[in-house]
């Protein structure tokens, strides 16, 4: 039952997507070119996605459990580094230039796959870098486990 409240919620998040048109490279640039034609129409999807969620987050927040598993999920609290910035940059670098991002790349799979797959692939590239090159590094800096930022970066490399 788990699997398939889950199968549901992404078919509904994917959907979200494409009907917002975040599956769009175009919309995207039109709405990250703020000097030129900008288009805010994402800015009201993503005020949408804001004002319906914070009152169920808030509820969430008082319940003892969450309603499909035994315990929250919570991350552990890290403070802002050098590296969550860095990834931050690049992440956003990667957006701006090509106007997608993973779960749209993803949804775009079903409907357009020749215009992402090369996205696609450089996404399942960069991660298996870091799962085999960035990996051993970390491991090799590891902080003393039970530590904050331990719990983060295994969370990372997972």
């Amino acid at each position: 039952m788990r699997n398939l409240g889950t199968f549901v919620a992404g078919l509904v998040f994917g959907l979200g997507l494409v009907v917002s048109g975040m599956t769009s490279p175009a919309r995207v640039m039109g709405f990250l070119d703020i000097l030129g034609t900008w288009d805010p129409s994402l800015a009201f999807v993503m005020g949408g996605a804001v004002l319906t969620a914070t009152p169920l987050f808030w509820l969430a927040r008082r319940r003892a459990r969450p309603l499909a598993a035994a315990a929250f999920d919570r991350p552990p609290t890290t403070p802002i580094d050098g590296r969550l910035l860095g990834g931050a940059a690049l992440f956003g670098i990667g957006w701006g230039l090509s106007g997608i991002c993973p779960g749209p790349a993803l949804v775009d799979l079903a409907i357009a796959p020749l215009a992402v797959v090369g996205f696609v692939a450089a996404m399942l590239a960069g991660i298996a870098f870091s799962a085999k090159v960035l990996r051993p590094f970390l491991d090799a800096t590891q902080p003393p486990s039970g530590s904050a930022e331990s719990d983060f970066r295994q969370v990372l490399v997972e």
